[in-house]
């Protein structure tokens, strides 16, 4: 079996001043100029929009400051506790909370607005939709509501070529034409692909082409063919 080197470069910090905004300016100057006696707020919109990416940024920017920060989503296991000195909250994926997430998370909250906490969550559909139990959904949407959006196909050939670059892969327009027109712009997904193809790219001491992404993905399929 052929053995991928670890990439040189590894992922981008999520920091504010490296999401591109978009359609979504209003979400990011909301949560940069969230104080900490602000409303609840939440993010809503597909995979790929910037969701998590804007938490996490949240979260880098608060503990620059030297505050405390709570990261609570699908994949952490419940019990969740409110330890002390926590200045805020983040929420990840709240549409996939399992039942005893959703107990934990709701008694996480009522501590949280006890000690005037405010949390930020996020999920792939608005509050009205989430499928909760109804306590916890109306909190999740108290405060302010932002939907993302996906970025158009112009901003999201900007990202790519702005994190191939710092990672110094070279992509051409032939390679950036097939990820952007054969996948959806879900930046996460796309980023994903990049850091795949930076590793196979070095495995197979070649440069970053259309028919080198092409094998990545054939070899990808024949393996997951034969996993099932």
């Amino acid at each position: 079996m052929k053995q991928l080197p670890l990439p040189i470069v590894g992922p981008a910090t999520a920091r504010f001043d490296t999401f591109v905004p978009g359609a979504n300016a209003a979400a990011l100057q909301h949560l940069q100029q969230m104080g900490a006696l602000a409303a609840p707020a939440y993010l809503w919109g597909p995979s790929g929009s910037g969701k998590t990416h804007l938490l996490r940024a949240l979260a880098q920017a608060r503990q620059e400051r030297g505050e405390r920060v709570g990261w609570f989503d699908a994949a952490s296991r419940p019990p969740w506790v409110m330890e002390p000195g926590y200045t805020l909250l983040l929420l990840d994926a709240c549409d996939r909370y399992d039942e005893a997430q959703q107990w934990s998370a709701f008694a996480l909250l009522l501590e949280a607005q006890s000690q005037g906490v405010p949390w930020v969550a996020a999920a792939r559909v608005p509050p009205v939709d989430l499928p909760l139990r109804e306590d916890l959904r109306t909190r999740l949407g108290w405060g302010p509501v932002f939907a993302l959006h996906n970025l158009p196909e112009e901003q999201a050939r900007a990202v790519l070529r702005r994190e191939s670059d710092r990672r110094g892969v070279f992509l051409s327009d032939d390679v950036m034409d097939y990820l952007l027109t054969r996948f959806a712009r879900d930046l996460s997904h796309l980023m994903s692909l990049l850091d795949r193809l930076d590793g196979f790219a070095l495995s197979e001491h070649r440069g970053v082409t259309v028919p080198l992404l092409k094998k990545m993905l054939a070899e990808q399929d024949a393996h997951e063919a034969g996993a099932v």
